[in-house]
C-alpha cells in the first residue's frame, strides 16, 4: 500500500524540499504561524514548475474563526477562481456555524466553484461542536478528504478520535491526520489510525520555518510499510 505524505509549505524552500525528497503533495498557504491563509498567485505559479507534486492550496481569507461573513464567502470563491487558474490540483476550505456546526450552505458553495478539483476540509473540524456529526457532513459535501489533529492540539493527541473518525467513513473520504507530525511519530500514527495519508511541516528544527529535505525524506522512509 502506497502511503501518501503532505507537506505542509508556507515558503518555496519548504516546496522545494518537498519535491527533492520526493514526497507526492503539498498544502500551499501563507502566514503558518497564525493557522495559515491563502498563498499568493506568485507563490502558487512558482510551486506549479514542480510537475512531479500535486498542489493542494489553502482557502482561508483571513485567521481566527471559520465564521465567514457574504462578503468572505465571495473572497473564496474568487480565490478557488485564482488557485485553479494557477495550475492547483485541489483546494483545502471549511466553513462553520456561529454554533459549530459545519456551514452546508457556505460550503456547499465553496464545492461549486471548486468543480472538477479535488477537495480538502481543513482543521476547522478541530473545533466543531459535533464532530462525529460533522464527518458524515463533510462527506455527503463530496469532500475528498478530512485534514484533522483529532480535535486535540497534535496528532498524537487526538489519535483515539482519528482513528474513529478512519473507522467511520468506510472510505468515503480519507483522513489525514496533521499537527505536529515528525519523523518519529509518523508511522505509529498511521499505524494506529488505519490512515493511509499524514500531513507535516517537516521542519527539521523546532521552531524552524522551512521544511527540510532530511526531515521530508525521514517521514517518507517511516510511513513506507
Amino acid at each position: 500500500m502506497q502511503r501518501i505524505l503532505e507537506v505542509c509549505a508556507a515558503n518555496l524552500a519548504s516546496v522545494e524540499a518537498a519535491a527533492a525528497a520526493g514526497a507526492q503533495r503539498v498544502e500551499l498557504c501563507a502566514a503558518l504561524s497564525t493557522g495559515g491563509v491563502t498563498p499568493s498567485p506568485g507563490f502558487i505559479r512558482e510551486a506549479r514548475r514542480h510537475e512531479n507534486l500535486l498542489l493542494h492550496v489553502l482557502i482561508r481569507p483571513r485567521d481566527g474563526d471559520f465564521v465567514y461573513s457574504p462578503a468572505e464567502v465571495r473572497t473564496m470563491e474568487a480565490d478557488i477562481r485564482m488557485a485553479r487558474d494557477e495550475g492547483a490540483d485541489a483546494v483545502v476550505v471549511g466553513a462553520l456555524t456561529p454554533e459549530g456546526r459545519v456551514d452546508t450552505d457556505v460550503c456547499a458553495r465553496l464545492v461549486e466553484a471548486a468543480r472538477g478539483m479535488r477537495l480538502t476540509f481543513h482543521r476547522a473540524f478541530d473545533v466543531c461542536a459535533a464532530p462525529l456529526e460533522a464527518v458524515d457532513r463533510i462527506a455527503a459535501l463530496g469532500f475528498d478528504r478530512l485534514l484533522t489533529s483529532g480535535a486535540a492540539p497534535t496528532a498524537v493527541e487526538g489519535v483515539g478520535l482519528i482513528a474513529e473518525l478512519q473507522a467511520l467513513v468506510h472510505g468515503r473520504l480519507a483522513i489525514l491526520p496533521g499537527s505536529g507530525v515528525t519523523s518519529r511519530n509518523a508511522r505509529a500514527l498511521l499505524e494506529a489510525t488505519g490512515c493511509g495519508e499524514i500531513h507535516s511541516s517537516a521542519r527539521g528544527v523546532a521552531g524552524g520555518s522551512v521544511s527540510t529535505v532530511d526531515e521530508v525524506a525521514a517521514i517518507l522512509r517511516a510511513i513506507d510499510f
